[in-house]
């Protein structure tokens, strides 16, 4: 018999942009999707199995999983019992506001995808417990301290990046992002993104697997996930934010949200 799934998502006192997750999943997977933002994920118990960017790593518990901005990532248990995890979404604006208190002009990047460090654990931990604080100096205080560690001891300052080998796909991938961006309303197809490259759906599929290793579908579901999201922060309803992203209604939204957040949209709505 498998332990209940439990899962709670807030925002920090302090940093209104700053959001956080705690959950215990067992049978739950996630698919490949991005974030704007990083995700800092302390693995408390258990053990879970992410592919992020072209790599698959195993995460058990003390561990810290770190995914930066705009990488696609998924997750699932890496052991019978599951995972549990507390988890931070760091905006870039937050990331980049820190670096530069310590001295660095640019938000950090981070090249290890698994960190073992067990005084930056402990300090997260005591971040996102103190989160929940009455005591919001503690609150604020806690999270700078353990976002100061991360950064200081696993940064990386090199500005290393994987670059798309060819011009012409990195090119057209741009045009693609482009249309995808302002089409999410309507319908997107391969023909649609092939007619505007003038390229065939082929070479679109091509240039999609070479750019970020992903199918157009998934990129496109991403997307408007993304444009839902938002348009959630904002106030929108949850059946009018689907629609405007292009989903086919609030039902389909809230299944491609559990799928590929650990959470409905409502309980995303209720943690802003």
């Amino acid at each position: 018999m498998h332990a209940t799934e439990t899962r709670t998502y807030w925002r920090h006192p302090c940093f209104p942009d700053l959001g956080l997750f705690k959950a215990r999943f067992t049978q739950h997977r996630y698919e490949l999707h991005t974030h704007p933002t990083y995700v800092i994920a302390l693995i408390t118990a258990g053990c879970e199995r992410i592919r992020i960017g072209r790599q698959t790593v195993v995460a058990p518990a003390g561990t810290i999983a770190i995914v930066n901005p705009e990488e696609w990532h998924d997750g699932e248990q890496g052991a019978d019992e599951g995972w549990a995890y507390r988890t931070f979404y760091p905006s870039v604006p937050l990331m980049t506001a820190v670096a530069r208190e310590l001295g660095q002009d640019r938000a950090p990047v981070f090249s290890r995808a698994i960190i073992e460090d067990s005084g930056l654990a402990a300090a997260l931990a005591a971040a996102h417990e103190g989160s929940t604080s009455q005591d919001t100096t503690k609150a604020e205080a806690s999270l700078l301290v353990a976002l100061r560690r991360l950064i200081v001891r696993h940064g990386d300052w090199s500005g290393r990046a994987e670059e798309v080998e060819s011009s012409g796909s990195r090119q057209r991938f741009s045009l693609y992002e482009d249309l995808v961006e302002r089409g999410l309303g309507s319908q997107l197809d391969l023909q649609r993104l092939a007619d505007a490259a003038r390229v065939t759906r082929f070479q679109v599929i091509r240039d999609f697997k070479k750019a970020i290793g992903l199918t157009p579908a998934a990129y496109i579901r991403d997307r408007r996930l993304r444009r839902a999201s938002s348009l959630i922060e904002q106030g929108l309803g949850l059946a009018d934010a689907a629609m405007a992203a292009g989903f086919a209604d609030q039902s389909h939204l809230s299944r491609t949200f559990r799928a590929t957040r650990g959470m409905t949209p409502g309980m995303f709505r209720r943690g802003g």
